[in-house]
């Protein structure tokens, strides 16, 4: 049998138990970055999977395009701005300060990499991944406050990495490659896309919002229109020499603002098949890096980072951000770590494997530290996601600033990319 026919079995079989497995607090990174791992070359050799395969790239490049687009769309601004507090303070404050912590933890622990990568490793390690903790989100005793501010954190931030890691990136390369153009191109780059996602966000944004409102359009037209909107601005800024990703990310909040707000239901479709994509990304990522990096052994002061980059790099400064909000300490802690890395960290390293490897630079360092922080994220919180949620929800059940205003009537958050 072939490896795609198994690919396909594990699917299908998964979205079967996808419920139970949850309530066993086994995720779906789980399942199919253990399924690459044992399909991979380093497992039984049934997937023929490589870094510059154009299978690869278009599957990891599209998947968190899509992923941008829709997470910067579907977000309600106006529910976001009746309680903007402690997302903006997660986002202004504690994002940045994560890199920097990441940045100083990695140059310190691991010199071999140079300041230029190891501000990479912090940008790429930086972003949250709520799917790795669906738990949270499900426990409706974890305080809504909460969980809106971790969600609309995670809806965000990888979109906000972006330009950063295309920038040391770019430094990396200059510096080791001796290129002189690469940070300049970087920087044009960014600032293309941003024109391209203007052009496409408000002009498809108006266009398809004054069809829908004139009864032109049918649901499944408004889902394929959606779609084709992500792809363009992604692909269309890539034409035109600018970063796709950047692209799509802020293409996804002007189509929000520019369509009023009225296609986040249409967006569903692209949510979902994100979704289905992402799995294939954990499935690569499994055969590409985890199965080789387990075969090695285990390098202690990879490890040693990865456990700092999960805890420290991530809680202090989350405490930082939340101090003088009036937050308890337990809903600071939970808050600090409950920052699963996930799909945006493993296709930023993918990226920066395939253009370093591209260039004749190392990537073995990178790859390591990266591939074993994702992978202790993927087992700390989703292991720890509904017991945790489970006591913090009981001990700041009477809790005063963990809730909303009584004068604020706010929807429920919802998780992303939910099975």
């Amino acid at each position: 049998m072939s490896g795609l026919a198994v690919l396909a079995i594990v699917f299908v079989a998964y979205s079967l138990v996808a419920a139970r497995l949850q309530r066993w607090s086994i995720t779906a990174p789980m399942v199919f970055v253990l399924t690459g791992a044992l399909l991979g070359p380093d497992g039984l050799g049934m997937l023929d999977v490589s870094a510059n395969a154009e299978t690869v790239k278009i599957v990891t490049e599209l998947t968190l395009a899509l992923i941008l687009f829709a997470d910067a769309s579907t977000l309600k601004w106006k529910q976001v701005r009746l309680d903007s507090s402690l997302p903006t303070r997660l986002l202004l404050i504690g994002f940045p300060l994560t890199i920097l912590a990441g940045t100083l933890s990695a140059g310190w622990l691991v010199p071999g990499l140079g300041w230029a990568s190891a501000a990479l490793v912090g940008s790429i390690l930086a972003p949250t991944d709520a799917a790795l903790g669906l738990g949270v989100f499900s426990d409706r005793s974890v305080p809504a406050r909460v969980r809106r501010a971790l969600n609309i954190e995670s809806g965000l931030n990888d979109g906000l990495a972006t330009p950063l890691v295309t920038l040391f990136l770019a430094i990396v390369v200059a510096e080791e490659g001796g290129s002189t153009n690469w940070l300049a191109e970087a920087v044009k780059g960014i600032g293309v896309a941003i024109l391209a996602a203007a052009v496409v966000g408000i002009g498809f944004g108006r266009l398809i919002a004054a069809a829908d409102r004139r009864g032109w359009t049918s649901e499944t037209s408004n889902r394929l229109a959606v779609l084709a909107t992500a792809l363009l601005a992604y692909g269309g800024s890539v034409a035109v020499g600018g970063n796709g990703f950047v692209a799509a990310f802020a293409a996804g909040i002007l189509f929000a603002a520019a369509s009023g707000g009225k296609l986040a239901e249409a967006t569903s479709f692209t949510e979902h098949l994100a979704l289905f994509l992402s799995f294939g990304v954990w499935v690569i990522f499994g055969a590409l890096f985890v199965g080789p990096v387990l075969n090695e052994g285990l390098d202690p002061v990879v490890i040693v980072y990865g456990v700092l980059s999960l805890t420290l790099v991530r809680m202090v400064p989350v405490a930082i951000a939340m101090a003088g909000t009036g937050l308890r300490p337990a809903s600071t802690a939970f808050m600090g770590w409950f920052g699963p890395r996930g799909l945006a960290s493993v296709v930023f390293t993918l990226i920066a494997f395939e253009t370093l490897e591209g260039g004749g630079l190392a990537t073995e360092m990178l790859v390591e530290v990266a591939t074993w922080t994702i992978l202790l994220s993927i087992l700390a919180h989703g292991l720890t996601a509904r017991p945790l949620a489970a006591v913090y929800g009981r001990r700041v059940a009477d809790g005063v600033a963990e809730q909303f205003s009584p004068s604020l009537t706010l929807e429920e958050p919802m998780p992303k990319r939910r099975l």
